[in-house]
């Protein structure tokens, strides 16, 4: 039942989507079909992946205050209070990051889905309005075969584009009156974690499978470094006009 709704939900209507990107891609490029699948996926899921870095940064920029509020001695209760008019006065939901990330997985994990089975367009499969692709080129530009695993370059480069990508993340706001505290030294471990371990670890399973999904890697994380980068100007900007 559940694999019924999956396939039906998420995995056909990317599929078909893909299907129709080859059909009509100038020699049937697998390649650019993917960047573009990417691309469309990404920005549909714009206002939602936006809403959740911007979450992320109002909550950084609350942890001053949270620790005063933890460190008085108020009670639990007036505690509590205490922490729900902040984040009331902020208009600040500190789990909508969290459920924005879980409404966008199933996408991503569907879209990545079609990419790891391989590119096959099986007609079952496809709508009845979607032709099947009358060429398929795993030769991305005429000269790197998606098909293929063990792509370093490839790999590489989804490497490096992990690494920006966690590089450009709001950076946890660490207290520094309490800098041993464990709240501390797990950000900063975990920060250190995505930004030179997580690449690696990437890249790794980038290099294991098809070139296919280390483009769909590296096409995601260049477009999440670009929303990155503008939510990063845009938080500016109401900075200088304020």
């Amino acid at each position: 039942m559940l694999s019924q709704i999956w396939d039906a939900a998420l995995y056909k209507p990317l599929l078909n989507i893909l299907a129709f990107l080859v059909s009509i891609v100038p020699g049937g490029d697998v390649g650019v079909a993917v960047i573009l699948l990417t691309l469309i996926v990404k920005t549909a899921l714009f206002p939602l992946s936006q809403r959740s870095i911007e979450s992320q940064a109002k909550m950084n920029l609350l942890n001053p205050e949270l620790k005063k509020i933890k460190d008085s001695k108020l009670s639990k209760e007036e505690q509590a209070k205490e922490t729900f008019e902040l984040y009331k006065k902020h208009k600040t939901n500190p789990f909508s990051g969290c459920l924005l990330v879980l409404i966008q997985l199933p996408i991503i994990f569907a879209l990545y889905y079609v990419f790891i089975k391989g590119i096959k367009f099986d007609p079952t499969y496809l709508y009845s309005f979607v032709p099947v692709p009358g060429s398929i080129n795993m030769n991305f530009l005429g000269f790197i075969d998606l098909s293929a695993n063990h792509m370093i370059g490839l790999a590489i480069l989804t490497g490096i584009s992990q690494f920006f990508q966690a590089y450009f993340m709001p950076k946890p706001n660490l207290s520094k009156e309490n800098d041993g505290s464990f709240q501390n030294s797990f950000a900063k471990s975990m920060n250190t974690q995505m930004k030179y371990v997580f690449p690696f670890i990437v890249a790794w399973i980038a290099y294991s499978l098809s070139g296919v999904v280390a483009l769909y890697w590296i096409t995601s994380n260049a477009f999440a470094i670009g929303q990155q980068i503008y939510a990063n100007k845009k938080k500016n900007l109401i900075v200088v006009l304020k």
